[in-house]
């Protein structure tokens, strides 16, 4: 990876022309790589443009698999990207910063289960045992971990993590108490087999077998696999959690090269008022009961809690930023806290 070299600080220095583009400066064709969820269709089908730019959207299914080719060859010069993975590739000198554009959010007292017979009533009953994640630096991981770690006391050095898959970033250390499968196994097995006591479910977890790949999901948890959530009232103590903190998780932060905004950092405000546009129409759809999908209908209840269930911007979600940055750092995943400055760029700060 090339080494970082103050892109923050780079971007600033150009903050004050406001340049924009004109017709005689050359437009930036930019490659970018994003899921298509209901608040990003609009992009992704043309009919919100981001002013000033040619955009050539990449198709990658599943989605996470972009993460790790950005992460490893730095392929687009926009991504999707989990916010731990960026992190951790930024630590490393990835040549790409972030964006405060969300296009995932979740709360993450659910989506952990156990099986009935290790022993598990409590959080603090899975120390000593071992659980099931797909990577140790998967976002999901990471916030469940958080949460556990400081709502709940859990010691996480006394639980065994067992990974599958590899991590985005291969240069991570992993903690000592994190071990691979063995070979030919898979955590969705394992945990059939009674090897594993507690896992995620989902991507992060036994809801897919091997790496990011069309069709994982059909090698994971099989629907009779009924295990017990973790917290069985998971959206009311989610709803209290925010209430207290106002933090809800962030995932699928948006990342881009920062030979980009060198040269055009007005490309930032652009990304995040085009971002903005084509999230309306969704939120009307969804007031008006017309989306349909599991996604729709889990920003539509959460809605109830947080209002905005796709907040973009910095002062929106510098609660959540700061605790997940907090959790990656307790979880040894970064030596020490980066400053906020030098992890995401404040496109309305720019302009």
């Amino acid at each position: 990876m090339m080494p970082g070299t103050g892109a923050a600080e780079t971007l600033s220095s150009h903050a004050g022309s406001k340049m924009r583009p004109t017709k005689t400066v050359e437009r930036p064709r930019l490659k970018i790589a994003i899921g298509t969820y209901g608040h990003t269709a609009a992009l992704k089908d043309g009919s919100v443009k981001i002013e000033g730019v040619d955009a050539d959207f990449i198709e990658v299914t599943p989605i996470i698999a972009a993460f790790r080719r950005m992460v490893r060859s730095g392929e687009f010069d926009v991504c999707e990207m989990a916010p731990t993975t960026y992190m951790l590739a930024r630590a490393a000198g990835a040549p790409f910063i972030a964006l405060p554009i969300f296009l995932m959010r979740r709360f993450h007292h659910g989506g952990f289960v156990y099986r009935t017979d290790a022993g598990i009533g409590k959080p603090q009953d899975l120390e000593g045992k071992k659980v099931g994640v797909r990577a140790y630096s998967v976002t999901t991981g990471v916030w469940t971990r958080g949460i556990l770690l400081n709502e709940y006391g859990l010691d996480i050095s006394k639980v065994t993590w067992v990974v599958d898959d590899e991590e985005h970033v291969t240069s991570l250390r992993l903690p000592p108490n994190v071990i691979h499968a063995p070979p030919g196994k898979s955590i969705a097995g394992m945990m059939a087999a009674g090897e594993i006591q507690a896992a995620f479910t989902g991507p992060a977890g036994i809801g897919r077998a091997g790496p990011p790949t069309s069709g994982w999901e059909n090698r994971g948890q099989t629907p009779a696999q009924n295990y017990p959530e973790l917290f069985s009232d998971a959206a009311v103590v989610e709803a209290d959690w925010f209430r207290r903190t106002g933090i809800y998780p962030i995932h699928g932060a948006v990342v881009v090269k920062k030979a980009v905004l060198e040269k055009d950092p007005w490309v930032a405000k652009a990304m995040l008022d085009a971002f903005a546009a084509a999230k309306k129409p969704y939120l009307a759809q969804l007031k008006k009961g017309e989306a349909h999908t599991a996604d729709d209908q889990y920003y539509r209840t959460v809605s109830q809690v947080v209002d905005d269930p796709l907040p973009y911007g910095m002062e929106q979600n510098r609660a959540s930023i700061e605790a997940l940055i907090t959790y990656v750092v307790q979880q040894g995943l970064l030596p020490s806290r980066p400053n906020m400055s030098d992890t995401f760029v404040d496109p309305q700060a720019l302009f």
